[in-house]
């Protein structure tokens, strides 16, 4: 597998008119340099700034990624990762296959259980203990799958029992473009996380607040490794995908590259670089002389 090269912009703290002139930017680069732009473009998933003393803006993240799609065609876009406690997985399952078909089958489903407490008890959300957030989360996978089937494009449709997200003749049509719906990259840290991305994930997300811990994606790899070979399924085919931020320095970028080598190394097939998104088109264009160019020369 080609090691693939993505960039990350986070909604917080930044103009909407910002991020749409960076990720314009991305898109020119790729048209002019077809083969050297980034392969991938990505947000997190976050309802504040996560200030707890005195939250403040952010942007949400799938309208906000359905404005932004049409500046990088042909380039994967998605989320790292969206927050499975947000959203019902019946209305995500609509919303994704909206951005499937925008990106003309480009859109990955990036899906976590969800973390930060200040921002549920803000809105009212439940975050249950992490346990049954896991519970959670399996089921919403499975509920996102049974929609994005054939059985579901018509009449019956389907009917899952579950003790969350159940089903009754449910009946999700116009169906995704992608058959099966759109890839899902997990973001599982724990055992059962593991397994659930082995099981049924075309990728899995190293979490940005263990941005450029190798040690980390190497153990979580290794388990990755031994949970896909136990399910039957070829590693050589999954997504291992490393998170580094650039900050807006020289020196940082710099680190930012020796962070992401020593990311590959460990065996990540994908590495996402995470821009300050208020450093705008500019900071866009110095990652991609400081960062692209050089980890270009070094998975070529």
């Amino acid at each position: 597998m080609r090691v693939r090269i993505g960039f990350k912009t986070s909604p917080q703290d930044v103009a909407w008119a910002t991020l749409d002139a960076t990720w314009r930017r991305a898109g020119e680069l790729s048209a002019d340099r077809p083969g050297d732009g980034f392969d991938s473009g990505w947000l997190n998933d976050h309802l504040t700034n996560m200030d707890d003393d005195a939250p403040g803006p952010s942007l949400e993240a799938i309208t906000l990624l359905a404005t932004l799609v049409h500046r990088v065609p042909g380039v994967m876009v998605g989320h790292a990762v969206l927050s499975n406690t947000f959203r019902h997985p019946a209305i995500l399952a609509k919303s994704a296959v909206v951005l499937d078909h925008a990106t003309d089958g480009h859109f990955v489903l990036g899906l976590g259980a969800g973390w930060h407490e200040g921002e549920h008890d803000m809105f009212g959300l439940e975050l249950p203990p992490i346990g049954p957030r896991i519970d959670r989360l399996v089921s919403a996978v499975e509920t996102l799958r049974a929609l994005w089937s054939p059985e579901a494009t018509a009449a019956p449709g389907v009917t899952r029992d579950d003790p969350f997200y159940p089903l009754r003749s449910a009946i999700n049509a116009p169906p995704p473009r992608t058959p099966g719906g759109p890839p899902l990259y997990l973001g599982g840290q724990g055992p059962r996380g593991i397994r659930l991305a082995a099981r049924v994930g075309a990728g899995w997300l190293q979490p940005g607040n263990r941005a450029g811990d190798v040690a980390y994606l190497a153990e979580k790899r290794d388990a990755l490794v031994a949970a896909l070979e136990a399910a039957g399924r070829d590693p050589a085919t999954f997504d291992v995908v490393g998170q580094v931020l650039t900050g807006s320095t020289r020196a940082s970028r710099r680190e930012a590259v020796n962070a992401a080598r020593r990311l590959i190394d460990a065996g990540a097939t994908h590495v996402v670089l995470g821009l300050p998104s208020a450093d705008g088109p500019a900071g866009l264009d110095a990652a991609v002389a400081e960062c692209l160019d050089p980890l270009r020369e070094r998975v070529a």
